[in-house]
């Protein structure tokens, strides 16, 4: 069995023309291969039914799975405006993709009927996309079967506003969860890592509830980096500090080895930092903060860590899910994180990816663990007869 794969990408004035466009790309490469899975990847701005209508006018019923995201990435950097396809073919290899509308990983009817999804094949690995504003990251993987082998992300898009969007078939909208299973002839490698380090300071969250931190060391959370930035409280509920915030994360004091990422979506008008997991009240934190180098040495090792997880086989395709943080880390050096992927997987491996809310990599304790600020680097390669 032969893996081949390929990426397109186009803008446009509308969602449907791009996608369109994207797909054309893709295909022209691929010639008359029977492609497997398409994966979508496009910009909060374009209206996602319309960019899911296009790319499947063009390629059928193949199932597509996929994110809005802040801005779309190829191996070429980053694309604020464009439309991403990417397909895999494989002929021995075997797609399903389910939709689920209205996903709350709180509600245990729900978390079953997701669990209920995943099937029991061997060698099988799943890609999951939800909404990176209203799921709760760390409670979505606690809901999932331990044996699962899954990879994935949450979707970001506009962080005013609060939306993002996911694709799954030929259904997309906000609040869903996407689920792409894959079997029989693709091998997958995942390696992660980020750049973001403690300073010093150090917190006690004091209040928090639900997807709100409320305090830290008694104040409001805004507060408290006032003092530490010197910007006043106020400044940090509006732009262009209510988004910065992201690049200033907390580091946990957890069980595990390290420090455990949380990030701020945004922070509040009455000073609270929004999240997209639980934080507990009575939790000792660290202030991070990140930098371009130490990022730019995480995505190559996690590269690294990605190809040597494929044990030997070739690499068609990788999937790098960033998150947001990093976008804004390097805005003076768009998709300097690309490239340094591309240093270590070289120029003839495409790639597609795009800016995220959080990433979901596998677990070596079986339920998949939930990311904050990471770069996760998932490699597609064709799995050898051992393999099978």
């Amino acid at each position: 069995m032969t893996l081949l794969a390929a990426v397109g990408q186009a803008q446009a004035l509308d969602g449907r023309e791009a996608g369109l466009q994207a797909a054309h790309q893709a295909l022209n490469q691929l010639g008359s291969a029977a492609c497997t899975l398409g994966v979508v990847i496009f910009p909060h701005r374009y209206e996602a039914q319309q960019v899911v209508n296009g790319v499947a006018s063009l390629l059928g019923p193949m199932p597509l799975i996929g994110f809005s995201t802040s801005a779309s990435l190829t191996a070429d950097g980053m694309h604020p405006h464009s439309v991403v396809v990417a397909l895999l073919c494989a002929s021995e290899a075997r797609a399903q993709v389910q939709w689920l509308a209205g996903f709350d990983p709180g509600s245990p009817e729900a978390a079953q009927q997701l669990a209920g999804l995943f099937s029991q094949a061997p060698g099988q690995t799943a890609l999951l996309f939800a909404d990176g504003f209203n799921t709760d990251g760390e409670q979505l993987c606690a809901s999932l079967p331990p044996a699962a082998r899954l990879i994935g992300a949450l979707s970001s898009g506009d962080l005013h506003l609060g939306n993002a969007c996911q694709i799954g078939g030929k259904q997309s909208g906000s609040s869903g969860v996407a689920l792409a299973q894959l079997e029989g002839g693709i091998k997958t490698g995942v390696g992660y890592g980020h750049g973001w380090q403690p300073v010093g300071s150090h917190f006690r969250v004091t209040r928090s509830r639900g997807f709100w931190l409320r305090a830290l060391d008694g104040r409001p959370a805004s507060e408290a980096y006032a003092h530490l930035f010197g910007y006043p409280a106020g400044e940090w509920g509006v732009p262009p500090l209510d988004n910065l915030v992201r690049i200033y994360p907390l580091g946990l004091e957890g069980a595990g080895e390290g420090l455990l990422v949380r990030s701020p979506l945004r922070v509040e008008a009455d000073g609270s930092f929004r999240m997209n997991t639980t934080i507990q009240s009575g939790s000792d934190a660290h202030l991070l903060m990140g930098s371009p180098s130490a990022c730019l040495a995480a995505a190559q090792a996690a590269a690294r860590q990605a190809v040597a997880a494929l044990e030997g086989a070739k690499p068609a395709l990788a999937l790098v899910l960033v998150d947001l943080a990093w976008q804004m880390l390097f805005e003076s050096q768009p998709g300097a994180e690309i490239a340094a992927v591309r240093e270590v997987l070289g120029a003839e491996v495409p790639i597609a990816g795009g800016y995220t809310l959080g990433q979901i990599v596998p677990s070596s304790e079986g339920t998949p663990q939930f990311l904050n600020q990471h770069m996760a680097v998932v490699i597609f390669g064709e799995m050898g007869e051992k393999d099978k």
